[in-house]
């Protein structure tokens, strides 16, 4: 947030500003979506709907798994939420009681620990590794296991790291935590921008643990970051639950965005993002490539999410300094790794390619531009 309100006085003072630091795609939701909203927006009554969101919605999320990812799931498990923010402190309601540990990878999505906190959890932070993929390993899960575990949450892909958990490693850690009586909660609002896996598309965790708790969200994949619209699926046993919490937190999610998003399903808008999630990975590929000539390592190259995680320690500068000093001298937004755990707080930084390829052009030639002065300046 203070590199972003920096960025904004910056665009204020009229400086070009490119931000390769928000999670946001640059392209919106797909035109089918858009028509929809316009049609349901005629003036008709927009009731509240069900706190567990439209009976279609829940229909077409359960088929889209069935189609993409082969699980056999029930709609009555599926809760539509108010953007997987909602998902996320649902599900923590769910699972967490005050006194409970949450084991959690360090880098991680920052919300995380804090929903966990603020419900009475401790967020217990495993430190992760290149050699990991900057994700939790069934042997650093059973290593940072506590009498009070209660649950293990995992993002694959992940924010800030962009990178998977692979299949076989998911699965034990799910099998470990199931057999210690602990929830298996995770988040998959990148999954459908995941890289094939032997050709076919990434698994949800569910094909592997159908008892596990699973985010999603129309955010990332479909374009639709302010629609907050998103989901969560739980085990059959804690629909009651959850619903009388959804009811009461939230009433519901948006019904024009829920009636909207009925059309993210139709094959012109799931052909429209699968082109899309295509053109991300010639953008990543411009990416690795404009980093590297800038000098900057990429530890795990992603496979996942829209994020390259850096390794800046070469460049003699903190991550925190680095970004200052990157926004202030060529108005470039980066952000830091402080803002995703301690472990790699100083010597990493998250670059975002969701950009136009335009705008990630830019912004990695003045990263280019500003890496040579740094090493210019440390050898004279």
């Amino acid at each position: 947030m203070a590199f972003a309100a920096r960025a904004a006085e910056l665009r204020a003072q009229g400086h070009r500003v490119v931000a390769l630091s928000l999670g946001e795609p640059d392209e919106g939701a797909p035109p089918a979506v858009l028509e929809a909203l316009h049609a349901v927006t005629d003036g008709r009554p927009l009731p509240y709907t069900p706190a567990l969101g439209l009976p279609e919605l829940r229909g077409a999320i359960a088929q889209r798994y069935r189609e993409r990812h082969g699980v056999d799931l029930d709609p009555r498990r599926v809760v539509v939420t108010s953007g997987a923010s909602a998902a996320l402190v649902l599900v923590t309601a769910l699972v967490v009681d005050p006194g409970d540990d949450v084991l959690m990878a360090d880098p991680s999505y920052p919300c995380n620990r804090q929903i966990v906190r603020a419900l009475g959890g401790r967020a217990v932070e495993v430190a992760t590794t290149p050699a990991t993929r900057y994700q939790l390993s069934a042997a650093a899960v059973e290593a940072a296991w506590t009498p009070a575990t209660r649950a293990v949450l995992v993002a694959t892909p992940s924010n800030p790291t962009g990178t998977t958990v692979p299949q076989a490693e998911l699965e034990a850690v799910c099998r470990l935590a199931r057999e210690r009586g602990a929830w298996r909660v995770v988040d998959e609002i990148y999954l459908d921008l995941a890289d094939p896996v032997d050709g076919a598309p990434p698994r949800s965790a569910l094909a592997l643990d159908d008892d596990a708790v699973v985010i999603g969200s129309f955010s990332k994949h479909t374009g639709m970051t302010g629609w907050r619209l998103g989901w969560c699926v739980v085990p059959e046993r804690a629909v009651e639950a959850v619903e009388r919490m959804a009811s009461n937190f939230f009433i519901c999610a948006s019904a024009p965005a829920q009636h909207a998003a009925l059309a993210a399903f139709t094959p012109a808008s799931l052909e429209l993002v699968e082109r899309r999630r295509l053109d991300l990975l010639q953008r990543r590929a411009l990416v690795l490539e404009g980093l590297a000539a800038a000098g900057l390592e990429v530890p795990v190259p992603p496979d996942g999410a829209f994020y390259a995680y850096v390794d800046v320690s070469g460049t003699g500068l903190g991550a925190w300094e680095l970004c200052e000093r990157l926004l202030a001298e060529e108005h470039v937004a980066l952000t830091p790794g402080r803002d995703f755990g301690a472990t790699t707080a100083d010597t990493h930084v998250r670059l975002s390619y969701a950009a136009s390829r335009e705008e990630l052009a830019e912004g990695l030639a003045r990263l280019q531009r500003f890496t040579a002065r740094l090493r210019s300046s440390s050898s004279s």
